[in-house]
C-alpha cells in the first residue's frame, strides 16, 4: 500500500497540524527522546539535504548504507519501535521546543514547495540517487513514525 504523498499540500498540512498538536510536555509512548529532541531528530533528514552540516559517508560506510539500510528507509513498510538510530540522528542535550518545531515545519514546507519532481533522480546524502517515491517514503515514514511515537 502506497504511503501518503508528502509532496501534496494536503498531506504536508496534515503532518504540520500533527506537529502543532505537540507541546513541550508531550510524552513519548516509547523511546528515550523527549519531544524537542524528537523534532530535532526529524530535522536531520532535511539538514542532509539543505545544509553541509554532516559529511557524506564514503567507502565501506556508504556501501553498507546503500546495501543494508537504504531498503529499510525507502520502502513502504513502517519502522519498528526499537530500530537502531544512526549516529547523526542521535540528539543529546536539551533543545528549545518552539525553535525545533518551527525549524522542522519550515523544512517540511520547503520540501513540499520544491515538489516531487525536484527530488526525482536527486542524490541523497547516504543512499545515492533516489526516485521521487523513495524520497516520499523516506520523508513520510520517518515523520509518521515519530509523530505516532508522541501520540499525534
Amino acid at each position: 500500500m502506497a504511503l501518503p504523498n508528502i509532496f501534496a499540500e494536503d498531506v504536508t498540512t496534515e503532518i504540520c497540524n500533527r506537529i502543532e498538536k505537540l507541546t513541550p510536555e508531550t510524552q513519548a509512548l516509547w523511546g528515550k527522546m523527549n519531544v524537542a529532541q524528537m523534532l530535532a531528530h526529524c530535522s536531520v533528514t532535511y539538514e542532509y539535504i539543505f545544509t553541509d552540516k554532516y559529511p557524506k559517508p564514503k567507502g565501506f560506510k556508504k556501501f553498507i548504507l546503500k546495501l543494508l539500510v537504504k531498503g529499510i528507509v525507502v520502502n513502504e513498510k513502517a519502522y519498528k519501535k526499537a530500530n537502531p538510530t544512526a549516529p547523526d540522528f542521535i540528539i543529546v542535550g536539551e533543545r528549545i521546543f518552539e525553535d525545533e518545531k518551527t525549524r522542522l515545519i519550515d523544512y517540511i514546507k520547503r520540501t513540499q514547495a520544491l515538489g516531487e519532481n525536484h527530488f526525482e533522480g536527486k542524490e541523497s546524502h547516504s543512499f545515492g540517487v533516489l526516485k521521487k517515491q523513495e524520497w516520499n517514503n523516506m520523508f513520510y515514514k520517518h515523520l509518521n513514525h515519530h509523530l505516532s511515537q508522541f501520540g499525534v
